[in-house]
């Protein structure tokens, strides 16, 4: 009989590693495919494709889709400036949509009977997983190993083990997921809710002591330049702007949310060019967008946000906030300048062509030109209207 064929989502760690050796063992041929949205570096997907063959794969493939990525989420994440419970820069969450994304679309490409990856039962990961795959790849069978034997670490350590791999998948007090959009942490001092990450939990740490200033340039809301460096490839951007922020070890922070299956999740992270790029991207839009630009667009990235960490990138409404944002970023253009230091930053100013506190109308709290005296104590007194009407009329209200 002709074997079936299976895509596994191989990330090289030990759930994944399991699945492929297990599936192969099984009879099936087996299709390892990393899904990379920058979160890997040459030399790992080097030693994952090794691993794979040594595991039983009969192929192994790496699927970029870091442009990608950056193309149908990150830009309007930043358009957005998209920060989860105000913290959290939604960064693992939103690759794995697009890595579910890549491996769906692979499996449709050579025909594959299923698609495998090592998720648990307990987190959010199997559900942004399991839905895309179900929406992407109609009728091919989804198989979750871990999950549905609700197997240990040692249970599959042992396997490997017995089986000739010999890699070392020792338990280690932090759990990490690096990715382009930041790194998060997981276990350790995090499970308990009144501890905090040590210095030692962190994977980046401060190099460089003085203050320095970073200026990056917004062209329609996309980065441009930084530090007046033009960049064509806004991955690159991103990638020297982690740089410069993480010589300062800035980023940290934890996160505590509600998870898709309803309980409560803590993780740790560090997101230097995240943190950095949305504050001096809100620090360009405060100068150059209308009052109801900015509270409008606030509201749907807050949605659009929510839907990418709920798996709901799918929802047919995520292109029309998509279109909001986009049409948003029309004037955001020009250098928005932050003050760095170890450990923090600060917004210093902005200089573009944009700025609408350039207007001749007036200069806040200084002096007026496009109205007299008598025309703002009228405006005053027409806009008190309703209140003195209420009152007038419920004066035991007076508070």
């Amino acid at each position: 009989m002709e074997k079936k064929k299976v895509v596994v989502a191989f990330s090289g760690g030990l759930d994944t590693s399991y699945t492929v050796m297990k599936l192969a063992q099984d009879g099936y041929d087996v299709y390892a495919a990393c899904a990379n949205t920058g979160g890997f570096s040459a030399e790992q997907l080097k030693n994952n494709e090794a691993n794979a063959y040594k595991l039983g794969a009969k192929a192994y493939v790496t699927l970029d889709v870091t442009q990608e990525y950056y193309e149908k989420s990150l830009k309007y994440m930043i358009f957005g400036n998209v920060m989860r419970n105000n913290c959290y820069p939604v960064s693992v969450s939103s690759e794995r949509i697009f890595q579910a994304i890549a491996i769906a679309r692979y499996a449709k490409e050579i025909g594959a009977d299923a698609i495998a990856h090592g998720s648990t039962g307990a987190g959010n990961d199997q559900i942004r997983f399991d839905m895309t795959f179900l929406v992407m790849a109609p009728g091919i069978e989804i198989i979750t190993l871990t999950r549905d034997h609700a197997l240990s670490r040692q249970e599959e350590v042992d396997y490997l083990n017995a089986h000739g791999f010999k890699a070392d998948f020792a338990k280690l007090r932090y759990s990490y997921n690096v990715g382009i959009w930041g790194t998060s942490i997981c276990g350790g001092e995090l499970l308990e809710s009144a501890q905090g990450l040590p210095e030692e939990a962190y994977l980046k740490h401060v190099s460089r002591h003085e203050e320095s200033l970073l200026k990056i340039t917004f062209t329609k809301g996309e980065i441009s330049s930084v530090n007046g460096k033009p960049y064509e490839d806004k991955i690159q951007a991103i990638q020297k702007i982690e740089e410069i922020g993480a010589s300062y070890a800035i980023g940290r922070n934890c996160n505590v949310g509600d998870t898709i299956i309803g309980i409560k999740g803590r993780v740790g992270f560090e997101a230097a060019a995240p943190l950095l790029i949305i504050e001096a991207h809100r620090l360009l839009e405060k100068y150059t967008l209308s009052k109801w630009q900015q509270y409008w667009k606030d509201q749907v990235a807050n949605w659009y946000g929510m839907f990418l960490h709920e798996s709901q990138y799918l929802e047919p409404v995520m292109p029309d906030i998509e279109a909001m944002l986009t049409s948003s970023q029309r004037h955001v253009n020009g250098t928005a300048i932050l003050k760095l230091r170890p450990l923090g930053f600060e917004t210093v100013g902005v200089e573009s062509a944009d700025d609408l506190l350039k207007s001749k109308l007036g200069e806040y709290g200084e002096m007026q030109h496009g109205w007299t005296a008598e025309e703002a104590k009228g405006f005053i007194k027409v806009s008190s209207t309703p209140l003195r009407v209420y009152y007038g009329i419920h004066p035991d209200e007076e508070r």
